[in-house]
């Protein structure tokens, strides 16, 4: 199964748009899983659900040119676009509220919970950027440990290192992220 995914992967990447349907079909449970758990871990800004997670995530694959290796790097990809295209959606949410000809609606808890919840996916977003910034690997690891669902096993082998240095990087990185946030 992975010597085709990658074989499709290469197709794909060389413009043959039946290797990326074919891709796709193949590998949809796994990015379909990994978009239910993203958008259930509190990154589910209001309207996005995960047909649309999929679907943008496929549209951003058929339209890029990417040098993806195998499935773990593919997976890899799919979970910082899917991390992407949550913080652009709520990006774009939270700037309609804040104006742009919207009618203005009284503020109440309902609609104060939800705001919490998109301000809290982009400060999320804020940290890992800066953790990138410091430290390229431990932001890759959290990527794709906690947007993408991989194993540290996988982690390891799209990184080149080993599980011990991916749960060592794992447990850093949580560590500066929550200080981050704190």
């Amino acid at each position: 199964m992975t010597s085709t995914l990658t074989r499709l992967i290469c197709e794909a990447q060389r413009g043959d748009a039946g290797a990326i349907d074919a891709l796709y079909e193949a590998v949809y449970p796994e990015l379909r899983r990994l978009a239910q758990s993203r958008l259930r871990a509190g990154c589910r800004p209001t309207l996005l659900d995960t047909g649309s997670l999929v679907n943008e995530s496929y549209l951003r694959f058929a339209s890029s040119q990417l040098a993806i290796e195998g499935k773990s790097h593919f997976m890899c990809w799919a979970a910082r676009v899917m991390r992407s295209i949550i913080v652009d959606y709520t990006r774009r949410r939270l700037a309609g509220r804040r104006g742009g000809g919207a009618a203005r609606v009284p503020l109440d808890a309902e609609l104060a919970d939800g705001a919490a919840d998109e301000q809290e996916i982009l400060a999320v977003h804020e940290a890992l950027e800066r953790l990138a910034k410091a430290d390229p690997r431990l932001a890759r690891v959290v990527e794709m440990r906690y947007f993408g669902g991989l194993t540290d096993q996988e982690v390891a082998d799209a990184l080149d290192i080993t599980e011990r240095t991916v749960r060592r990087d794992w447990n850093k990185a949580r560590l500066l992220l929550h200080e981050a946030l704190a």
